[in-house]
């Protein structure tokens, strides 16, 4: 409970101030300038949070209300009014508290940040199977990680925790470890929280460790997807984000292309500077403005850069006309994420016309990176591809958003988020060809990766042209995991696509028929070869995420739109475009045979979606070659598991030479890999007792080193299950007694070397060098974070008697130049394009 209130307005006598005043000496001691009371409470709290070990002792804390902000006393026991006021010297109490709005009006701007004073702590969710915004509460203190109890909490305390996140707010929390127990210490218990405090240490509680909980009751918080717009990290403290005050003024800003010449542009790059301020939108005055506010609203925007130009057509085009300008006299270093960081006067209401007479509008020319440059055919490029080698994003469901790995001695590797904030992340941006990060994502958000950790405590300053250009330290050891991997969300350019398409029928807004826009007519998107790869465009084209399902007929989603005609057919898509238009189909010349009512494309979306990787040095380390007699291969037979010329031996005499491997699957994705086909499409086998859900899974193939096919795998059908599980995660799913099949997050589904068909039928093959090649889900029946890391091959030597295995890598692993030295074979390779 909250600590009893010692203060009335019989001991303090109403101290009264104005907004302005800086001392209690000053304050008027009978009227505020707007009437409102003040009114400052002493509390006696649990132990507070304290920077270091041990809990602190109980100490007076100090509560004070916003100045003259209406607040009713608490009546409290009579006490001498001298020994109160000795109490609050000895406190410290000189300051008198304002509204909490930063002043920028009177030209400080400066950007709030931490309390220098006050010791920051670190905060995270965790816990298998969530999404980015739920998961257990975990604080960091004293160098390790630790839960804390649900006791006390409420939706006031998960309210601070989410914004201390960088989330707006809660959605709800829950108790009793609904995202698993936790495996460290239990560092929080009894906290209470009024919902105001900016982080979890400004809550009272019981003190650090001091608890009598379980980890069955670790409490976990499910926040509001909608993120704050602008944040700054703590320096120190990774994933700490706080609210910017000044950044409650405006969050919008836009380029408005007053000349003729770029009205119909897109991305508009050119334009006058707005702000959008309460509910309006207005101008930003020159008087002051350079280079550096140009590169921070074209951060804003999604451009990496800015250009000089001659505004001079601007200003002879808006000379003659009158502008509303709300702020002027900005002043940035260049390297701000917002506008609003930056220091800026604000124009009073009643001089917004005549505020900028020593200047005019702010105009600024922004360069679009390369995936949006525009082109004499196209306008803008079909599809982003990054001309960087040394960067690169992974696991994004949308442009400009990803884990983030980094090219060293040719090999991949991923970033520890250890200290990694929106500087750092917006160097990534901008080298990418985006703009400034709308956030520095922690936490393997966007998946795991599975290559080396590379770098970790990063430190830019800003003006680098590559991450690899930042101070940054070695990962020595096990200092930091896969679980620790850092991610970015940058700004981009806005395009408009997703006003050309549209969802009707569904029953929420993750799923309905396909409609698209041309010439302002709505129309329908022929069924016929309607795939997972076209639907993953169509869900990144809606900002929905990846596609869940793939709906040839939506009969079932008809709407109310009335919307009949099919205006786009034959689409097929790569899978990496930004809209459907950018994928080959049919243009102006439509043909679907079925029609466009019942047999209309649909889709259904989600925000999250597995990824499949294949250990390739598991591969490597249990190949061998097995004489195996036909009297125990029946099944295998059964299964069609060998090549054509068993069926022609003398059964059960002789044997076949099979070339043996165990394959460890695992899901290092944000979802767990369910099968296509529901359950009552699994089919029976009897010789292994269990159904299987995916007729194709997993091709085996060993090829010459000219691409050309010797033998492949001919295992029929799989069941999926979660053979075993990373530390903490709980196996989900099993082949045995009729179980649900999937494989979940974090854990694997191994099939061993010793099981029917784990194998490739190499009796026919002639000794010499091959290529081993591994592809999982290869018929893109499944979508997933990332298809580019499916494919696994290695270098295979046969000398018809014994096998090697060496150079086992995945597909996306290494550099194009050290691919090359896996001995390519032309016209093939293992990356899923």
């Amino acid at each position: 409970m909250p600590g009893v209130p010692l203060t009335s307005h019989s001991e303090l006598r109403q101290f009264m101030c104005s907004s302005s005043s800086s001392k209690l000496s000053s304050c008027n001691s009978h009227h505020c300038r707007d009437r409102r009371a003040s009114a400052v409470s002493l509390a006696l709290p649990r132990t507070p949070l304290s920077a270091r070990g041990a809990p602190s002792p109980p100490a007076m804390k100090l509560h004070a209300s916003r100045a003259c902000a209406p607040k009713v006393a608490t009546p409290l026991p009579p006490s001498p009014p001298l020994v109160l006021l000795l109490l609050l010297l000895l406190l410290g109490v000189t300051g008198c508290w304002g509204q909490g709005e930063a002043d920028n009006s009177e030209g400080d701007g400066s950007t709030p940040g931490v309390d220098a004073a006050e010791p920051a702590v670190k905060v995270r969710l965790a816990g298998p199977t969530r999404r980015f915004f739920e998961g257990r509460v975990e604080v960091y203190f004293n160098g390790e990680w630790g839960t804390v109890c649900d006791d006390d909490f409420n939706l006031q305390s998960a309210n601070v925790v989410c914004r201390e996140l960088g989330f707006t707010g809660a959605n709800t929390w829950a108790h009793s470890a609904k995202f698993g127990q936790g495996s460290g210490p239990i560092l929080l218990d009894n906290i209470y929280c009024n919902g105001e405090e900016r982080s979890l240490i400004q809550c009272q509680s019981n003190g650090w460790g001091v608890h009598d909980c379980k980890h069955s009751e670790d409490v976990s918080v499910i926040c509001l997807e909608k993120r704050l717009p602008g944040f700054e990290g703590h320096e120190d403290i990774s994933n700490f984000v706080e609210m910017l005050p000044s950044e409650r003024l405006f969050t919008e800003v836009r380029l408005k292309p007053v000349l003729r010449k770029g009205a119909k542009r897109v991305p508009v790059t050119e334009g006058v500077v707005e702000v959008k301020h309460g509910g309006r939108w207005s101008r930003v005055c020159d008087a002051g403005w350079a280079e550096e506010e140009a590169r921070v609203v074209c951060g804003m925007l999604g451009f990496p850069s800015h250009r000089v130009f001659d505004a001079q057509p601007y200003r002879a085009h808006l000379k003659k006309r009158t502008h509303g300008y709300w702020m002027r006299d900005v002043n940035c270093t260049g390297n701000e994420v917002h506008l609003a960081t930056c220091r800026f006067r604000t124009v009073p209401a009643r001089n917004n016309v005549t505020g900028c007479r020593d200047g005019g509008p702010a105009v600024v020319s922004c360069v679009p990176g390369p995936g949006y440059a525009h082109s004499h055919n196209s306008g803008f490029r079909k599809a982003y591809r990054s001309e960087q080698p040394l960067v690169r994003l992974k696991g994004g469901a949308q442009m400009g958003e990803g884990r983030v790995e980094v090219l060293k001695n040719g090999e991949w590797g991923t970033v520890c988020d250890e200290r990694w904030n929106l500087v750092a992340s917006s160097v990534v941006c901008r080298e990418l060809g985006f703009g400034a990060a709308q956030e520095a994502v922690p936490g393997a958000r966007f998946g795991q990766g599975t290559g080396p950790v590379h770098m970790t405590q990063v430190a830019c300053k800003g003006a680098e042209k590559s991450l690899t250009d930042c101070k940054f330290s070695e990962v020595g050891g096990n200092s930091c995991s896969h679980r620790e991997d850092a991610a970015v969300r940058c700004h981009v350019p806005a395009m408009g696509f997703e006003t050309r398409i549209r969802l009707t029928g569904g029953r929420n807004e993750w799923e309905g028929r396909l409609e698209v826009r041309r010439s302002k007519r709505w129309g329908t998107v022929c069924g016929d070869g309607w795939t997972t790869l076209e639907a993953m465009v169509a869900c990144r084209q809606l900002g929905l995420g990846f596609a869940v399902h793939a709906l040839t007929e939506t009969w079932y989603f008809q709407g109310d739109s009335g919307v009949e005609e099919v205006l786009m057919s034959g689409v097929q898509c790569s899978g990496t475009e930004m809209s459907l238009a950018h994928c080959r189909h049919h243009g102006s010349r439509v043909k679907c045979k079925r029609g466009g009512g019942r047999y209309a494309a649909g889709v259904v979306c989600t925000e999250s979606a597995p990824d499949l990787v294949l250990n390739s040095r598991i591969v490597q380390e249990s190949a061998y070659l097995e004489d195996r007699p036909l009297h125990l291969l029946y099944c295998a037979a059964e299964e069609n598991c060998l090549s054509a010329s068993a069926s022609a031996m003398n059964w059960p005499y002789g044997s076949r030479r099979l070339l043996r491997f165990s394959s460890q699957i695992h899901n290092v994705g944000r979802t767990d890999f369910r099968p296509k086909a529901g359950s009552h499409a699994w089919v029976w086998h009897q010789c292994h007792r269990h159904y299987h859900s995916m007729e194709v899974f997993t091709h085996y193939d060993l090829l010459t080193l000219n691409g050309t096919k010797v033998a492949e795998g001919h295992k029929a059908s799989f069941c999926l299950e979660d053979t075993s599980c990373e530390p903490g995660v709980q196996k989900r799913y099993e082949c045995a007694n009729f179980g649900d099949q999937g494989i979940a997050v974090g854990c694997q589904d191994i099939y061993r070397h010793d099981i029917d068909c784990q194998w490739v039928d190499v009796t026919d093959v002639a000794p010499g060098d091959y290529i081993f090649q591994v592809v999982i889900n290869p018929n893109y029946e499944v979508s997933e974070t990332d298809f580019t890391n499916n494919a696994m091959k290695c270098n295979c030597k046969f000398d018809g008697h014994r096998v090697w295995m060496y150079n086992c890598h995945n597909g996306d692993a290494f550099s194009a130049e050290v691919e090359k030295l896996f001995d390519l074979y032309p016209g093939e390779n293992n990356l899923i394009s």
